[in-house]
């Protein structure tokens, strides 16, 4: 997933950032039943490792190609951590292990509410304005939280733990996005993204080598065929088109985008490893969607009078 975006606020999309939008969202929604596959054969943190890892190198050597620098210069290694500790390795340790716990739709609704997280904390932290739909988006993120937690809690084989290890991982991608929107970089962003996931890399090897056993590596065709999704689709095309397409989409398609995550998320994993969404997972994935509009989707300023 993205740390970020910015939009240059254009009103025009083409027929071909249309497609690559429909790509994205089908990329990024489909992730997270693909996590849950893989999760059946091998442990979080060495699949996390192994795919970001890969991803990495495949992205390092497109932009290196391309012409991008790759390389930092002497404070802009302190860029790459602050905003890597936030974005990378605490969304993406906190998000696989929610993973690991829950069901693979309700894993992304919880995951992004994100940018609901992100507004608030604007309004706590830098005083930002509580408006009427900051206050609307917090009570429907409040509202699919504790349908989910309650519907957790009543099951006799619930993981509420999951519950809080997605909204740590949006929280702490929350909090990277605002650092990167104050962040004065000199670097562009791919190498900044390049470098954030080498990092995390290194550290989520490190974790899984403490904390779990070495795999077997001796896994089934469609697992493989599950890691390369992860490390060429998620970690690889996937940041490429949205590094492509996020500093020129206005702001209510990317938006848009963000809010189809969920459902895709939801419906693909009924298709994919045959998870079966309760009427709470529907109600709180409206409910995020709803929240996910509130506070991106600009408002419609009234026409002046004449």
């Amino acid at each position: 997933m993205p740390p970020g975006h910015q939009s240059s606020g254009g009103s025009v999309i083409s027929r071909r950032q249309l497609w690559a939008l429909v790509a994205l969202t089908l990329m990024w929604g489909t992730n997270w039943p693909m996590m849950k596959f893989s999760l059946r054969e091998l442990s979080p943190m060495y699949f996390r490792a192994l795919t970001m890892t890969f991803g990495a190198l495949w992205l390092y050597s497109f932009y290196r190609i391309k012409g991008v620098r790759m390389l930092p210069r002497g404070a802009e290694w302190r860029s790459v951590v602050t905003l890597g500790l936030p974005n990378m390795l605490g969304w993406h340790t906190m998000s696989i292990l929610g993973v690991k716990e829950l069901a693979s739709g309700r894993a992304a609704i919880l995951g992004f509410t994100m940018p609901i997280w992100t507004v608030l904390l604007g309004v706590l932290l830098f005083g930002e304005k509580l408006t009427r739909r900051v206050s609307f988006a917090a009570a429907a993120v409040a509202l699919a939280i504790g349908l989910l937690t309650f519907n957790e809690l009543t099951t006799l084989a619930g993981h509420p733990l999951g519950i809080m290890w997605m909204e740590g991982a949006a929280l702490s991608w929350a909090v990277g996005t605002l650092l990167i929107r104050r962040a004065h970089l000199t670097l562009p962003i791919e190498t900044l993204t390049v470098w954030m996931m080498v990092l995390t890399s290194g550290c989520l090897w490190l974790i899984a080598g403490l904390r779990e056993p070495w795999p077997t590596w001796q896994f089934s065709a469609l697992m493989w065929a599950s890691l390369a999704y992860g490390a060429l689709i998620n970690y690889g095309f996937a940041q490429i088109i949205w590094a492509t397409l996020a500093r020129h989409l206005p702001p209510v398609t990317s938006a848009m985008s963000i809010m189809a995550v969920p459902l895709v998320g939801t419906l693909s994993a009924t298709l994919l490893i045959g998870e079966r969404p309760t009427w709470q997972d529907f109600v709180a994935m409206l409910c995020v969607m709803g929240a996910i509009g509130a506070v991106l989707l600009p408002s419609q300023k009234r026409p002046a009078a004449t």
